[in-house]
């Protein structure tokens, strides 16, 4: 079966509503909200900015000019008073101090009016107290040049009608223009609490312009993500839950519906793989039928092979045995060599078959895994070497083997076949052979090393090929599938196995690989 291509979901271009207007993105709603909540926000700041500066203005009126204004009124009128009392003081007594005390009262007068006249200089809407003030110091300079200068100077004798006149003006000038400066100063204070009270409002109507933003907002959020997603993820839940068929229909800004177009488009190729694996899950339960069968008929094929096919064979090799018994004494020495090529022939082919059945049953007859003993196993394959250990007086030595888990019948037929070779293919020297493992991270690496002829590093892979032989028939028995055999049990436990090649190695050294277990897993241990 063809792996299917994978189809990308095409790519959607401008998105438009059932009505066919084109959407929005989020990225246009959330600026369209972000900008009119700037404009609000600077609307605000400037109104409070501005409330500020008004208010500012006003207290700085009221605090620096407006109320020392009154207080010079106050020192004002104290100098005139004293100017007053050193003039009558020189008339009633005539001291000598009477002209320094008017001089010093006329320049205190004159301070305060200076004084007062800068105050009020800069002040909002104070014309007509600074004009009063003009008017008290020139009805106040009319009584000095009438009445109070000649009377001190002694150039003069005014009537005291006229400095009565005189200075019925100057008090009436100066409490006019103190009633002014009442009437300025509590004009600015109520300019004062006017803009305290704007700020106040403005302060509360940027709060709740911040609260309406932010309710908008979240309303925008509301409608353009939170409303759209979870419509959306309701329609994905139904899907995952095995509705492939249900389309996905979305809501709302661009993104959600481009989202939707996606994993709508994903929906459909998920349905098309879906259609297209149970096409081939149908062919593959087919196919396993079918091989089903073909291993039942390989299985009645191995039965008819492992006994009605070596019985002719056992027949012909008994025979011709009994042939050459029988007419020993009329055959010659060429027809005695026949009879024996047919025996051997004979019994070559049931060897033959024998190891092609066992072959053939690796990996195909279901076994129990258990964890195995490989010293035991290793033992017991050496008990079935018996008679070829004794014969060529092999010296088989081992280090601690490890537990694996494993078939132990296959493990024994694995070292049996492994340790036979090494005996079999042996130079002039008794054989010696030695088996060790050693753990290699998940693995343990096992090795069969021996003394013998040794194995051409250029036939590393050949030999584990079935029916390869490096030798002939009649210089070394056996039928070629013994390493075959031994390669298809350790795949068959999930390992490897190769021809180790140094380039000065003496003899043969196997090394294959077994899955490790855990080291306390000894339950299932063969005993």
């Amino acid at each position: 079966m063809t792996t299917p291509s994978i189809r990308r979901p095409r790519q959607p271009t401008l998105q438009v509503d059932a009505e066919g207007v084109p959407r929005f993105g989020v990225g246009h709603w959330y600026g369209l909200g972000i900008v009119l909540l700037l404009l609000a926000v600077v609307a605000v700041g400037t109104v409070i900015g501005l409330a500020v500066r008004d208010g500012a203005s006003a207290r700085t009126t009221l605090l620096r000019h407006i109320d020392p204004a009154v207080l010079q009124s106050a020192r004002l009128s104290t100098s005139i008073s004293a100017e007053v009392g050193a003039v009558r003081a020189y008339t009633l007594t005539g001291a000598a101090t009477g002209p320094a005390d008017y001089r010093r009262a006329e320049a205190e007068t004159s301070a305060a009016i200076a004084e007062t006249t800068r105050l009020l200089r800069d002040a909002h809407d104070a014309g007509p107290a600074r004009a009063g003030l003009t008017e008290v110091g020139s009805r106040l300079a009319a009584w000095r040049h009438d009445y109070a200068d000649p009377l001190i100077t002694k150039t003069g004798k005014p009537s005291e009608v006229l400095g009565e006149q005189r200075f019925a003006a100057v008090r009436d000038a100066a409490a006019a223009e103190r009633t002014r400066l009442a009437a300025l100063q509590h004009h600015a204070a109520d300019r004062l609490n006017d803009q305290v009270n704007r700020l106040y409002e403005t302060l509360l109507g940027g709060a709740i312009a911040l609260v309406v933003g932010a309710l908008g907002l979240t309303l925008l959020i509301r409608r353009t993500v939170l409303r759209p997603v979870s419509a959306l993820t309701g329609q994905v839940r139904r899907v995952s839950q095995g509705d492939l068929t249900h389309p996905l229909q979305a809501s709302g800004p661009a993104e959600i519906a481009e989202l939707a177009a996606h994993i709508d488009a994903m929906r459909n190729h998920i349905l098309e793989e879906w259609r297209e694996a149970s096409e081939a899950r149908a062919k593959l339960d087919e196919q396993t039928q079918e091989l089903r069968r073909s291993n039942a008929e390989l299985e009645q094929f191995a039965y008819v092979a492992s006994h009605d096919l070596q019985e002719p064979l056992r027949k012909v090799a008994s025979f011709c045995q009994m042939l050459e018994r029988r007419y020993s004494d009329v055959l010659d020495d060429r027809g005695r060599q026949y009879i024996d090529f047919a025996v051997d022939g004979a019994k070559r082919m049931q060897s033959l078959i024998n190891d092609l059945l066992n072959f053939s049953r690796v990996g195909r007859v279901s076994r129990d895994m258990a964890v195995v003993d490989c010293e035991k196993t290793l033992q017991r394959a050496l008990d079935n070497l018996g008679l070829a250990r004794s014969e060529s007086d092999a010296g088989i030595s081992w280090d601690p083997l490890p537990k694996v888990t494993g078939d132990a019948t296959l493990l024994t037929q694995l070292f049996q076949n492994l340790v036979g070779n090494a005996i079999k293919f042996r130079s002039e020297e008794a054989p010696r052979v030695h088996v060790s493992a050693r753990r290699d991270e998940e693995v343990w690496e096992f090795a069969c090393s021996d003394n013998g002829i040794g194995i051409d590093a250029a036939y590393a892979d050949r030999i584990f090929l079935i029916f390869q032989r490096l030798h002939p028939k009649d210089e070394y028995a056996g039928t070629g599938i013994g390493l075959a055999l031994c390669k298809k049990i350790v795949e068959y436990h999930g390992g490897r196995i190769w021809l180790e090649t140094e380039p000065e190695q003496r003899g043969t050294t196997i090394r294959w690989t077994l899955p490790a277990i855990a080291d306390d897993t000894t339950e299932n241990a063969e005993e």
